[in-house]
């Protein structure tokens, strides 16, 4: 057998596996100590990327007698080393098994992920089943947007949290404080006072049944501590919540390294597709103060010459003028560059392209989704062409070269047509570079058209919507990338196999559970890889239990059926939900929330308040 330190010799890269970053958390290991597990289940470079990790791993660690550590899928080489030596997945901070953790927690933020929390439960050696787990510790849980639909997963997990984690987490983390402290022993009453708290989904607590042609019959509570209807958390005032003074700052390159500033929740926008747009309803900002505040303390604490300010569209803040302003008072003279993504094009500016280019320039990107103005209207994305080509010529005029533009094809009611003018809308581009008199001379545009296609997901107008099928998607394809024309333009598509699968799992019901099962059995994990998907195994595994997965992804649903996460109430109505998908077919528009209130009932959470109204 290899030591520790002898396998990390012989991975590509150790610094994912060491711990000891600058900023972890160490504690002592005390017996009145509830030990928690934070488990992203990707790799280390992606994981340290995510926000919501940092601001969880901070709020967690700041409560007496808990102690939060870091938990990633090891790569292929680390991972084949791990089950050779019998070395069980650990947390970063202490190099414990998780095994021995009383709180294990995954974050869902895609659907891709699903075999590598199995492979990562197994890497452990915990039971994958939550029905072969009867000790009360360690409870196995997750959240994030995918567990807006749970029922996949419903089989491995005791629990879901439902909506935003920085109120429910101490919550439910004090409940299990004081279960431990009595000695309890009886995990269904654990089980029990979790579901009490507002948010918290137990699926062992309800039933599902089904009708002939498998649509799903009744979704009913088995237990009197079950709630018929879960409403999700929400924080109402995200000026006041807890955000971190200082990150863990990684070893290795990360996707993302640098200083993030939430700047608010939520979109005001309404695109028909966009589940984000619809689970972080209603907006709540954050003011300039505070974000001035949390940059300041964050780059004097980290050393980082780079903030980002993310957001669904961080040109819809209302102070962001106000804000950039602040923050480049001290950040200009320190050399630190501020970048804005999620921009819009409908709301660029030549004033904005300034505050985003003083340090360090890149490429811009923006979202059309569509390639006409019709099928814009159709998915509720409100801009123009015209507003795209003077986006484009202020860029142009700035310096800019580079422009990336990302579509999506197979969207419901879309016609060729609407496919060709997504190399129309490319070209339109490229000739507005040649039209801008004050372009950089004896320089070419370069134009990048990024395509993927549309899967409908829970919680949108476009939720009882069928996800084309391969042979449609292929033609649609051909179509595009023989339409396009010009060198200047570069076409990026991403594989339609990966989206077809997970246009399966994002819709599927509880039966859907024995499929992902049988797929890690069958090796399937990093699905959201392309060196690692196979939908070939997918398919066997589909098969090998039964399911279908057509049903899934092609099948448009009825308006009366029941779905499989209409238990779970994010505020907005189905009601708006399927007013929204009529008007779609309609290619009718409805104004952003802050020229007029379309009604969709998110302010229910917040006591009638929406930022968007004032």
């Amino acid at each position: 057998m290899l030591s520790f330190e002898q396998i990390l010799k012989r991975v590509q890269k150790p610094a994912y596996y060491t711990g000891g970053e600058y900023g972890s958390v160490v504690k002592e290991k005390t017996p009145d100590l509830l030990r928690y597990a934070f488990c992203f289940p990707d790799t280390y470079d992606i994981g340290m990327s995510y926000l919501g990790g940092k601001i969880l791993y901070g709020l967690i660690n700041s409560m007496d007698n808990v102690w939060c550590e870091r938990v990633f899928a090891p790569k292929d080489d680390m991972e084949a080393l791990m089950r050779e030596n019998n070395l069980p997945l650990y947390g970063l901070e202490s190099l414990d098994p998780i095994r021995e953790f009383h709180l294990i927690g995954f974050t869902l933020q895609t659907e891709l992920s699903y075999t590598n929390i199995l492979n990562m439960l197994d890497l452990a050696g915990i039971p994958l089943l939550a029905k072969d787990r009867p000790d009360p510790f360690p409870l196995i849980h997750a959240g994030g947007p995918c567990a807006y639909n749970p029922e996949p997963l419903a089989d491995f997990f005791d629990f879901f949290i439902i909506g935003e984690g920085e109120e429910v987490q101490p919550e439910f983390i004090r409940v299990c404080q004081q279960f431990k402290e009595e000695g309890g022993s009886d995990k269904r009453e654990l089980l029990r006072r979790l579901a009490a708290i507002e948010g918290i989904y137990v699926p062992s607590f309800y039933d599902v049944t089904y009708h002939e042609d498998g649509t799903i019959a009744s979704f009913t509570p088995n237990d009197p501590a079950a709630k018929s209807t879960v409403t999700k958390r929400l924080v109402q005032n995200i000026d006041e919540i807890y955000y971190p003074d200082k990150v863990v700052i990684p070893f290795a390159d990360v996707v993302h390294d640098r200083v993030m500033l939430e700047v608010f929740r939520g979109c005001i926008r309404g695109c028909r597709f966009c589940q984000a747009g619809t689970i972080y309803r209603p907006v709540r900002e954050k003011s300039p103060a505070v974000l001035d505040r949390c940059a300041q303390t964050l780059i004097d604490n980290t050393g980082y010459d780079e903030i980002s300010l993310t957001s669904l569209s961080t040109s819809d803040h209302t102070r962001l003028m106000e804000t950039t302003d602040q923050l480049l008072s001290w950040c200009d003279p320190r050399k630190i560059s501020l970048s804005l993504p999620s921009l819009r094009v409908d709301n660029f500016s030549t004033e904005l392209m300034d505050k985003v280019q003083r340090v360090r320039r890149g490429g811009l990107t923006f979202a059309p989704e569509a390639g006409t103005q019709r099928m814009r209207d159709v998915i509720n994305k409100q801009v123009t062409e015209e507003e795209l080509a003077r986006t484009c010529r202020i860029a142009f005029e700035g310096g800019w070269l580079n422009i990336k533009l990302y579509f999506m094809i197979g969207l419901p009611f879309e016609t060729e047509e609407d496919v060709a003018g997504i190399a129309d809308l490319a070209q339109m581009v490229v000739d507005t570079f040649y039209r801008c008199e004050n372009r950089p001379k004896g320089k070419s545009p370069r134009v990048t058209i990024s395509v993927a296609t549309f899967i409908p997901k829970p919680f949108t107008p476009f939720q009882w919507a069928a996800q084309d099928r391969a042979e449609q998607v292929d033609r649609k394809i051909a179509l595009l990338r023989d339409k396009i024309r010009s060198r200047k333009i570069v076409f990026n598509y991403h594989d339609r196999k990966a989206s077809y699968f997970e246009a399966v799992l994002a819709r599927g019901d509880r039966r859907v559970g024995a499929s992902i099962l049988r797929a890690f059995e069958l090796g399937a994990k990093f699905d959201g890889w392309e060196s690692h998907f196979s939908l070939d195994l997918w398919l066997k595994a589909f098969a090998e239990t039964g399911i279908d997965p057509d049903f899934y992804a092609t099948r448009p649903k009825a308006r009366d059926e029941i779905l499989p996460w209409d238990f779970i109430d994010c505020g907005v109505s189905k009601a708006f939900l399927w007013r929204e998908n009529e008007r779609a077919a309609m290619a009718a528009v409805t104004p952003n929330c802050r020229e007029h209130c379309a009604g969709c009932g998110a302010d229910r959470l917040t006591g009638g308040y929406c930022h968007a109204r004032g």
